[in-house]
């Protein structure tokens, strides 16, 4: 991965061109200026020297679902790179909470007081070990139709979700993040997570993240305020782990 580009370093600077002009057409038909729209590699099942090529090619932040996967990953991608921020977007089990606090810079599916409660109490005890410097970001994640199936939280817990985060000393409340249910109207669903952030921005400013929009309805997303859109499959093509 030395000297001139490879073929696939070619194909990820092709892709990313390509979300990046997407992204700034979005903003340009929404009236909102690109600066303000950051792009999160979703790097679930990519091997850690794509994400390695990733970085080369500028992007700083990375997306990963499954705790297990993105630990190895983290150390493989820095013995080839320095650098980057790691994101867990994916739903968190609490016993995982003490590994995945080693590493993330940002947990984006809190969804409910007992996950908190796991997040803070492993965040205090890595303080105390030396393995982490400083707060753990997270953001609540909004169920945007309720159902327990998809995770996340419905609107009328929200508050009281927050309430419980602020007053956490290990955690910092950065915002919200939603996924639009497959079966619903990108519109309606993002108008429903716009409003919800909103709500949450009104009771606690510092909530200013909001994470929404994926490869398929990030220009919807982007229309409806988002300011961080996860992207996977446009950027990396048909994920798998494979040999670099």
């Amino acid at each position: 991965m030395s000297g001139e580009p490879d073929e696939r370093s070619r194909e990820l600077a092709r892709r990313l061109a390509a979300v990046r002009t997407r992204i700034g057409d979005a903003c340009s038909a929404a009236g909102r200026d690109p600066a303000e729209v950051a792009l999160l590699a979703v790097t679930k099942t990519v091997p850690a020297a794509d994400v390695a090529r990733l970085l080369d090619l500028g992007i700083t932040d990375f997306g990963e679902n499954r705790a297990q996967e993105a630990a190895a990953k983290v150390e493989e991608v820095a013995a080839l790179r320095s650098g980057g921020r790691w994101h867990l977007v994916g739903g968190l089990q609490r016993n995982k909470a003490r590994a995945v606090v080693r590493w993330a810079e940002r947990v984006e599916s809190v969804d409910s007081i007992r996950l908190a409660d796991a997040l803070d109490d492993a965040v205090r005890r890595a303080q105390d070990a030396g393995d982490r410097a400083g707060p753990l970001s997270v953001l609540l994640q909004f169920s945007v139709d309720g159902d327990p199936r998809r995770g996340g939280v419905p609107s009328e817990g929200l508050g009281p979700l927050a309430e419980h985060v602020v007053d956490c000393a290990g955690l910092h409340l950065d915002g919200l993040m939603a996924v639009a249910p497959l079966d619903a109207d990108p519109d309606a669903a993002f108008a429903a997570v716009a409003a919800a952030a909103d709500r949450l921005r009104s009771a606690f400013p510092q909530a200013r993240t909001l994470s929404a929009g994926m490869s398929g309805d990030l220009e919807v997303a982007i229309r409806h305020g988002s300011n961080v859109v996860r992207v996977g499959t446009a950027l990396v093509g048909e994920r798998r782990i494979a040999s670099p």
